[in-house]
């Protein structure tokens, strides 16, 4: 059976700094499948938010000389505006079919009451027997909020090198080990659970290794920013365990409301996707598929784990080089279509990737300005000309040129398989060939000159030209949805997936003039 309904996530991001390119790279692209999905005819749930919980949200906040509550609700809207500028589609809460900011902390109205759902699953998990508590000594991770045993240290620092302290205190833990091995078996049995292969490689091999309990709870004399455990007052829950547990209580678990629940049912049971960055992917492929099995709830469909985006010398960008990048400050220099196609087709989903400004603007420039751009300023400036506005279709008896169809026909039927399969920029690397060989097509035909001794022929050229080009901007509509929709409202066509087909929309309509799609990007 097809399926229906598609349920993407981003991570909740924290609140202790602004949204950077690898945030927004996270959000683009999840934003990208979300709105495919729904031109493939689903009805689809986007879930993004922030994640205002935690140590580092804290220190955040003292560093600011603010209180914690109005440091998360100023650096929300940050993230908020953000994702407007970089068109993310998601809706005021509430309109739960398109897609939804959420946030930990604080609430909507008809925002789910995190924390109280939060609480009863964790009341749930102890009165199951799943809660314990217990000594700990070990080394914690403030940056990561993450705890670590001795062996798990690389030259006495965390996994990803990042600086731990040595911590001793009593603590509530969940018994994580006791799922390890239905853990195990879920991972043999569902080779495409965690994408690429070779990220559900390596949380194989870490399950060859016995599994420690997780501590799921952080004192108040240490972190008072959280959410309170049920069962004791002197501590707050993990804010990983806060964080993760978005991803159902936003999609409507534990709601009380028949329409919540039935989003659950409707979204969370048909399978989700998790698109995070590869460094989150221990939390999520392990922390969270236990908890979800104690709590005995289908995992989710697909945890992709992407790559990083890295600087000129392919070292992961940070601050203290002076080589990150604003997301903010690049949507205006390059327009925010030409970022989303870039990291859309540029960066290969699950790989690491270098980039600069300078190669966004030179591969903007290449594919949008000079190719598709080029080519629809080029074809309807001909149609203005020479066909009164009026674009032209075959005359009777005269074939459209059958390579370009065929190459357009093959296109269009292997899309939606890659689009699903997650093969981003390859589908749409596919588009650009296409765009190679429509330029081609046109200086092969010169139609400026075969309109003067065969207006009919030279018709049909612009047409089968104009065809591609409107497939290609349906196609292309997730990606850069204002420039699409620009285009096809000058061809008078919309974008519906249902328009694929060669020939499935009517000529013999007027043109509109064009706005120049893509202007050349200046240094």
């Amino acid at each position: 059976m097809a399926q229906k309904t598609f349920y993407i996530t981003t991570p909740l991001y924290y609140v202790n700094d602004h949204p950077h390119l690898g945030t927004a790279y996270s959000t683009v692209i999840a934003d990208i499948f979300n709105r495919y999905h729904k031109l493939f005819g689903r009805e689809t749930f986007f879930l993004t938010g922030t994640d205002e919980h935690g140590q580092k949200c804290e220190q955040a906040a003292r560093e600011r000389g603010l209180s914690s509550q109005e440091h998360c609700d100023q650096m929300r809207e940050h993230f908020k505006k953000a994702w407007k500028v970089l068109n993310i589609e998601y809706t005021p809460i509430g309109e739960k079919d398109s897609s939804f900011f959420y946030t930990t902390h604080k609430y909507y109205d008809d925002q789910p009451d995190h924390t109280k759902i939060v609480q009863r699953i964790l009341q749930k998990l102890k009165d199951q027997g799943d809660i314990y508590s217990a000594h700990y000594k070990g080394w914690y991770c403030v940056s990561e909020e993450i705890f670590y045993m001795e062996k798990d240290l690389k030259d006495g620092q965390s996994p990803l090198g990042k600086e731990v302290i040595p911590l001793e205190e009593e603590a509530w833990f969940f018994k994580m080990s006791k799922y390890q091995k239905d853990l195990q078996k879920y991972l043999e049995d569902h080779n495409d659970f965690i994408k690429p292969l070779h990220r559900q490689n390596e949380i194989k091999g870490f399950l060859k290794k016995p599994l420690q309990d997780l501590c799921i709870s952080r004192p108040k004399k240490r972190v008072s920013w959280g959410v309170e455990l049920p069962f004791d007052k002197d501590c707050v829950v993990y804010v990983w365990v806060d964080a993760l547990l978005n991803y159902i209580t936003g999609v409507g678990y534990g709601a009380e409301n028949d329409k919540d629940k039935s989003n659950f049912e409707k979204y969370w049971t048909a399978g989700a996707v998790h698109l995070i960055g590869k460094d989150i992917l221990m939390t999520h492929a392990v922390y969270w598929s236990c908890l979800l099995m104690a709590l005995e709830l289908p995992l989710p469909k697909t945890i992709f784990a992407h790559g990083w985006l890295l600087n000129k010398e392919s070292e992961k960008m940070s601050k203290s080089q002076g080589d990150t990048l604003d997301p903010m400050e690049l949507s205006r220099s390059l327009g925010v279509c030409e970022l989303r196609y870039f990291l859309a087709r540029y960066v290969t989903l699950g790989k690491d990737s270098s980039i600069s400004k300078s190669l966004m603007m030179k591969r903007i420039n290449e594919d949008l300005a000079d190719g598709l751009g080029n080519i629809f300023s080029r074809v309807s400036r001909l149609i203005e000309k020479h066909f009164e506005g009026v674009i032209p279709s075959p005359a009777a008896g005269m074939a459209v040129n059958n390579k370009l169809k065929n190459q357009t026909e093959k296109i269009c039927a292997q899309f939606q398989k890659q689009i699903k399969n997650f093969e981003l920029s390859q589908a749409l690397e596919a588009l650009s060939f296409l765009m190679v060989e429509v330029n081609k097509y046109l200086e092969q035909k010169a139609p400026w000159k075969l309109v003067q001794s065969d207006k009919k022929a030279a018709g049909i050229v612009l047409y089968n030209s104009l065809e591609v080009l409107r497939i290609s901007a349906i196609l292309l509509f997730p990606v850069m949805p204002k420039k699409m929709e620009q285009l096809l409202a000058d061809l008078g066509e919309e974008p519906n997936f249902k328009h694929i087909q060669w020939g499935s929309f009517p000529f013999k309509k007027s043109i509109q003039k064009p706005q120049p799609l893509f202007p050349k990007i200046q240094s």
